[in-house]
């Protein structure tokens, strides 16, 4: 059964597996830990690690001062990471003026960072589980006091959830901490857990000062706008909100290797400028979509000369201004799934999410988004954890792969006859703005983690424009080149195209007289293209085992708030970053809603809600073991009741593309990896 895999008992230490041990997690816990290498770029455990692509160059390639712009989407509305509204600007920041204890490298491990940390380490487990922190003597605030065990503190209060004065969006991991206190000395901090803590390394990163974190007006407010202390490379040395702009200063005071650049300035430019800007001179480094990598690489192309040296068509569309650009490219830490809101109506029914599940193709579909980015077209095998990171495993076969056949048995089972045979089922729902005249099941939701996603695919990269000039979905927008689409579909089944590329014919299943049909919601941004392209590919698999979709497009602005989080959708498309942290910062992803006592249905992030005790209980047993290596397999057995429920099913890690000029040097496609922002320049 595949749903053994799930079930399977817990391995003992020392078995066999396919998980390598962990590096910092295992060997580390009763040792200082140790700083780990660089990014990974070989087989490690389960999958490739896609490599990171930054241009890397030793620091003594990298010449010192000069000034980098680099696009953001919008400039932060809070430099607080601990708060609701923070977002992926507050948290590039951070990274930049803050301590952070710990980093994660290519692979996504968790690595000390010498900078701020001499060593940590648990000295004790039981009765209670005790860390002990070796601050760096050299490292101190902007106003020359040092980092100390009073910062731990502050801030361990501030965040453990039991003060309501702290608008605070997260408390895992800090609620379970039973005190904080100076250790041996002054650059010793002490910390006692009243319940074990498995991911440890992920407090207190990044740290605030005492004097943000000490009292709820210093946390709520004084550190929206800006932060007087910084302990980091750079400080924050001003902000234009006129001009859209936010600049990060060398920091005189840093202890550490000085930052290279004079000045790094953060750019808020919509996606659809960027290429223009970058082609202007106006930036130096920006996430772009697929379309304007196209351009880039274009540009880049040495022109040829037809037979009647004639310039190429396609050199009227290159721009030389472009020139001096570079695309890089990886995969984000993060991934695309396809959500099934099992609260009410047909998927409900268990039988009848596995057979969504069953009938759609998700290797076909990641080909169709990767593929032409010459990124590796492999489908997700994890909600947990992302290819090659430490832990991960494919638990993809405890719902099975695709085959129409079991779709199509798994919907007479619950109910779903078939009847007659007639055009597809697939129709979009008029209007771009959702309102289909249905109300999805009332729920609350509770952000227990800044940087989550506040509507489909957030960075804006789903375009289907094609840079290698690979693949043409308008010629066939439901198939793949090699007819991927159709491939497995039960004899006389496959899909007949009319003139419009749409599905002539479909079975149709009935039950109590109803026509089975799922309400579709797709965003319909202009920088959502490919998203709807990968929607219309799954309905086409639907529609060839019976389920009906109507599609419903809506606008960025509702798409995650009016229909995702409010549950007024059947299925939906979006993405959830992956963490170093799973045990923890996964959890709410997949807890089981509960009642609340105002009769709503509390969800947290599950927004498919649909949810298990036993799941509860697998993430509350990884959480809370020191073991990496078991903490790892409860995770994974986690993951593969997840996959059973068939609520959420991951389809592709997302690409990352980053146009860089060719001249800035460790920094673009950072992927698993935390930027080292000291190192961040221009080649000599």
């Amino acid at each position: 059964m595949a749903l053994d895999r799930s079930l399977r008992p817990l391995r003992a230490r020392g078995s066999g597996t396919r998980r390598r041990r962990a590096a910092l997690l295992a060997a580390g816990l009763m040792l200082p830990l140790p700083l780990l290498a660089g990014c990974g770029l070989d087989q490690d455990g389960d999958g490739v690690v896609t490599p990171q692509d930054i241009g890397a160059a030793p620091r003594a390639k990298v010449a010192d001062g000069g000034t980098l712009t680099w696009a953001v989407d919008t400039l932060p509305s809070t430099l607080n990471t601990f708060q609701t509204d923070a977002d992926a600007t507050t948290q590039r920041v951070a990274g930049a003026v803050l301590p952070a204890l710990f980093t994660t490298d290519g692979r996504g491990r968790p690595q000390r960072n010498a900078d701020y940390l001499r060593s940590a380490e648990v000295v004790q487990r039981e009765p209670h589980q005790v860390v002990v922190y070796k601050l760096n003597p050299k490292a101190v605030w902007s106003d020359g006091k040092a980092v100390s065990a009073a910062d731990f503190e502050a801030q361990w209060k501030a965040l453990r959830g039991k003060d309501s004065a702290y608008w605070t969006a997260r408390n895992a991991g800090y609620d379970r901490i039973d005190r904080v206190e100076r250790g041996a000395d002054a650059q010793e901090v002490k910390v006692t857990f009243a319940r074990s803590c498995a991911d440890w390394p992920a407090l207190f990163t990044p740290l605030y000062p005492k004097s943000v974190m000490s009292s709820a007006d210093g946390f709520n407010d004084d550190a929206r706008s800006e932060l007087k202390l910084s302990a980091g490379p750079f400080r924050i040395a001003g902000r234009d909100d006129k001009q859209g702009t936010l600049t990060l200063a060398r920091d005189p005071r840093w202890w550490g290797e000085p930052a290279k650049l004079d000045r790094l300035v953060l750019r808020a430019v919509p996606r659809a400028e960027r290429a223009e800007a970058l082609g202007a001179g106006k930036l130096d480094l920006a996430d772009v979509s697929p379309a304007d990598a196209g351009r880039i690489k274009a540009a880049n192309k040495p022109a040829k000369q037809d037979k009647g040296d004639k310039p190429p068509a396609a050199a009227a569309q290159r721009s030389p201004a472009l020139r001096g650009v570079v695309v890089r490219k990886s995969l984000e830490p993060a991934y695309t799934q396809l959500a099934l809101n099992g609260a009410s109506g047909p998927l409900a029914d268990e039988r009848v999410r596995r057979a969504v599940a069953r009938a759609i193709d998700r290797r076909a579909l990641a080909k169709s988004v990767l593929g032409p980015l010459g990124l590796p077209a492999e489908p997700l095998g994890s909600h947990l954890f992302l290819a090659g990171q430490e832990g991960y495993e494919d638990n993809s076969d405890a719902v099975g792969g695709p085959d129409p056949k079991a779709a199509q048995a798994l919907l007479a089972d619950a109910g779903w006859e078939q009847g007659r045979a007639e055009g597809g089922n697939h129709r979009t729902a008029a209007g771009a703005d959702g309102a289909d005249g249905r109300s999805g099941t009332p729920g609350r939701t509770t952000l227990l983690r800044p940087g989550l996603p506040a509507g489909p695919d957030p960075s804006g990269e789903d375009d289907t424009d094609d840079p290698e000039g690979a693949a043409d979905d308008s010629a066939d927008p439901g198939g793949s080149e090699d007819g991927a689409d159709d491939a497995g579909l039960p004899d006389g089944k496959r899909t007949a195209r009319d003139g419009g590329g749409r599905a002539a014919a479909a079975p149709v299943r009935m039950k109590n007289g109803k026509k089975l049909t799922l309400r579709f919601v797709v965003p319909v941004s202009s920088g959502a293209e490919s998203l709807r392209s990968v929607a219309d590919r799954i309905a086409r698999r639907l529609d060839a085992v019976g389920i009906g979709t109507e599609m419903t497009k809506v606008g960025d602005a509702g798409f995650f708030k009016d229909h995702v989080a409010a549950g007024s959708y059947d299925l939906a498309l979006y993405s959830w970053p992956a963490t170093a942290y799973p045990a923890t910062d996964a959890r709410p992803l997949f807890a089981k809603p509960q009642p609340a006592a105002d009769g709503s249905l509390l969800v947290e992030q599950n927004y498919t809600r649909v949810g298990t005790d036993r799941i509860d209980q697998l993430f509350d047993q990884a959480s809370t073991e020191l073991d990496a290596e078991a903490s790892r397999d409860l995770a994974g057995r986690a993951d593969a009741r997840i996959w059973a429920l068939a609520g959420s099913i991951p389809l592709y890690q997302r690409p990352q593309l980053v146009a860089a000029r060719k001249t800035v040097v460790n920094a673009g496609a950072f992927g698993l990896g935390t930027p080292r922002y000291q190192d961040i320049g221009f080649r000599r």
